[in-house]
């Protein structure tokens, strides 16, 4: 089984128009994300997938790989089907997605996921991170994705509102949140692809909850380093403020 990350990244957000190109601390935040990326010791390869030929020469200045896809791509799970079929992945392999605007990824949190395959007992195809919020109005923030879990790591749900509630208002409880790494089989990403979007993933728009929504288990490792996505220039301040922290 080889084990390759896939790092997703479009130019044409709306959000963020250009957001893979934004500097942070001195380079662009898809160099952070995988040269990050590359310090996992349990990754055989780490490509950018992308349509996009500015950001191609960007990866490809710093040394680093790309694979281009095709811009009809309507997901970014779609992104890394197409990117697996372009490598010759086979259906064994594992595929380890790190969104493109995590530049403070840490590698332990994506040797976490690698890990969960290697178990030779393993009875999954997708799995993925959580992280315990620490700052309470990430609760209540539709941006960051709540989740809850068994007593196995298993998932048992995936939010944009505070999950669990607590009826009894006691904020003293442990609540999770979904960081945007996942791993994943080759041969489950061609099967996810055929599905239709679910009622669920319609209503929350989040991806994760088709696969539950068609049966599939999605287990869980809990990282111990959260790993913020940037989605404003405010969060870009706030990943310099890190990164300069820890020079």
């Amino acid at each position: 089984m080889s084990v390759t990350v896939l790092i997703p990244a479009r130019y044409g957000s709306s959000r963020f128009p250009g957001k893979p190109l934004a500097m942070i601390h001195h380079k662009p935040m898809i160099q952070h994300v995988y040269e990050r990326a590359l310090q996992a010791k349990l990754v055989d390869e780490v490509y950018v997938a992308t349509d996009d030929d500015l950001i191609k020469n960007t990866v490809e200045g710093f040394g680093g790989k790309v694979v281009m896809t095709s811009a009809e791509a309507a997901s970014g799970t779609d992104r890394i089907d197409d990117a697996a079929t372009r490598l010759g992945l086979v259906d064994d392999d594992l595929i380890i997605n790190v969104q493109g605007d995590q530049p403070l990824i840490d590698p332990a949190s994506i040797d976490q996921v690698v890990a969960l395959f290697n178990d030779g007992a393993a009875d999954f195809e997708m799995a993925t991170l959580a992280y315990r919020i620490t700052n309470l109005a990430e609760r209540d923030d539709p941006m960051h994705v709540k989740m809850v879990f068994d007593k196995r790591f298993n998932a048992l749900y995936f939010s944009r509102s505070c999950i669990p509630f607590n009826r009894d208002g006691d904020e003293d409880y442990p609540v999770y949140k979904h960081l945007g790494v996942y791993g994943y089989t080759r041969r489950f990403v061609k099967a996810f692809g055929k599905w239709p979007v679910s009622e669920l993933e319609h209503l929350e728009k989040l991806e994760q909850l088709r696969a539950l929504e068609f049966g599939e288990k999605i287990k869980v490792a809990v990282a111990a380093s959260d790993s913020p996505e940037v989605d404003t220039l405010e969060d870009i301040r706030k990943c310099e403020d890190v990164l300069n922290s820890q020079e």
